[in-house]
């Protein structure tokens, strides 16, 4: 292996001199340098426009800074959490660096070889790594894809451009989404520079301190324990359970609701507290996720909406739903107060 490529965040190359250098394979979107201990991962986001998906490309900040959304391997059929898909997922373990290059512009007027920016090193979010999209493939037909959640390497300096930006939808769209028919857990969580368990079994652990830009900071996973415990709760009672993808023309990336019962055409939002600040945001993000699902499913006057809480909520909480015509269901040491909802 001969490196003779110097990695500078906004610098411009192509992938022959990033295969030369780094010994790696040249034709595929992750691409692995086992000897350099190196991920490189090139994002085309024009290319998934092409085919009506914009999922690549710098999402919004959050409270935890810079985030780039990146569509994982696979072009036809659902993408899988398996080859270098997993790699990816579990680079942190397996000691590899991630480092992310954006399509910019032709090399030259007579070669169809893409121009490569670097943006900079990544790191798979240890909090939120994974999400679960519905996308046409190679053949247009509808799947399931994995968008990976990249954040910059702690003390790396991205170089972004503005037109790195997800970009708008072109349409709006509802999209069923069965999350179990593809899993996005691994059986391990990273330990260096990414997350460390409280306990030692993963789906039963609430708290995690993860290591992000900005140090680390403890994360608390009450909500997706919450959202697992209903949904089994769901499939003992026999009820059949799912998720939307919304998309609204004019807007970038994809909003999804927690849960939707489809047995009682029950809409969730869930949240990890029972706080009035906790359920005003819920009653938000319900209202909007009904208007948006009222338009495209069938039977929308009779869609209910309800919110999923880990304990009961003070009175004056339970007052407001009930004004607002929004169900609630609350966890006890029995299973769930509150469900099957009255009709």
């Amino acid at each position: 292996m001969t490196t003779t490529l110097d990695l500078v965040p906004g610098m411009l190359t192509n992938r022959d001199k990033i295969a030369d250098s780094f010994n790696c394979g040249k034709a595929q979107g992750i691409e692995t340098a086992r000897e350099a201990e190196k991920i490189f991962l090139f994002s085309d986001p024009a290319a998934g426009h092409s085919f009506g998906y914009t999922f690549d490309g710098r999402a919004d900040d959050d409270e935890y800074g810079p985030l780039y959304l990146y569509t994982g391997r696979g072009l036809v059929g659902d993408q899988s959490l398996t080859d270098r898909n997993k790699t990816l997922r579990l680079h942190v373990e397996k000691g590899y660096e991630v480092h992310l290059f954006v399509a910019d512009g032709k090399v030259s007027d007579d070669s169809d070889a893409l121009r490569q920016r670097y943006i900079g090193q990544m790191t798979i979010d240890p909090i939120d790594p994974v999400h679960v999209r519905r996308a046409p493939d190679q053949k247009k037909n509808m799947r399931n894809v994995l968008v990976f959640r990249l954040r910059p390497a702690p003390g790396s300096t991205p170089k972004w451009l503005d037109k790195d930006r997800l970009q708008p939808a072109t349409s709006d769209g509802i999209e069923e989404i069965d999350v179990d028919k593809t899993p996005v857990d691994v059986p391990v969580i990273p330990a260096q520079g990414g997350v460390k368990d409280k306990a030692s079994e993963v789906h039963t652990v609430t708290e995690t301190v993860a290591n992000i830009p900005g140090g680390p900071r403890k994360v608390v996973r009450r909500e997706s324990i919450l959202v697992s415990a209903f949904k089994k709760t769901l499939d003992e009672a026999g009820h059949t359970h799912k998720t939307f993808q919304i998309t609204a023309k004019g807007e970038s990336g994809a909003i999804t609701p927690d849960l939707y019962d489809a047995t009682d055409h029950m809409l969730y939002e869930a949240k990890g507290k029972t706080t009035r600040e906790n359920v005003r945001m819920a009653i938000g993000q319900l209202l909007d996720y009904s208007h948006h699902l009222r338009k495209h499913i069938a039977d929308p006057d009779n869609l209910r909406v309800a919110i999923l809480l880990p304990s009961e909520p003070e009175e004056p909480v339970k007052e407001l739903l009930h004004a607002l015509d929004i169900g609630l269901v609350y966890q006890t040491e029995d299973g769930f107060h509150g469900f099957p909802l009255k009709p």
